[in-house]
């Protein structure tokens, strides 16, 4: 899929077309929610992932955002990242619309984020805060430890 703006910018969802080694670079230095990420996680995330790549009007990649979808129901948009150089063109908003238009006809019916910054950006394409948060449950099995379920100590 390929998606372009009358100012030259487009996105793209073509993988040989999106720089994992910029990716790379922007998430483990620059996003708070990847600092230090290795560069073997970020291939590994985008391999099995939708992912959307804005390519400027020279062709260099201006923007990425990763979705984690069975493309048919459900779907978690994360790593959105613009770089500062391209910010404040309305970029990030129309990747999130583009993902948006995207998913819709393959019937996802949920699509589900996290920010502690850019809330303003998702509420443009229609994002609202989940109406009761505390629904939302997670597991880090990373903190769980080698060996142990997460549910030592809470009764399950």
């Amino acid at each position: 899929m390929t998606v372009r703006r009358d100012d030259g910018y487009e996105i793209t969802t073509d993988p040989g077309r999106i720089d994992t080694a910029l990716v790379h670079r922007w998430l483990s230095t620059d996003a708070y929610w990847a600092l230090g990420r290795s560069r073997e996680t970020v291939e590994r995330s985008m391999a099995a992932s939708l992912n959307f790549g804005v390519l400027g009007p020279r062709g260099d990649l201006a923007g990425y955002a990763r979705v984690v979808t069975d493309r048919a129901t459900f779907a978690w948009l994360c790593d959105v990242y613009v770089p500062p150089h391209h910010r404040g063109a309305g970029l990030g908003t129309w990747l999130v619309h583009t993902v948006r238009a995207h998913l819709a006809p393959q019937g996802v019916k949920r699509v589900l984020l996290a920010t502690a910054d850019a809330h303003g950006v998702y509420a443009k394409a229609g994002f609202t805060p989940c109406a009761d948060p505390a629904q939302l449950m997670e597991l880090d099995l990373h903190a769980a430890g080698p060996g142990r379920t997460g549910t030592e100590g809470t009764g399950a």
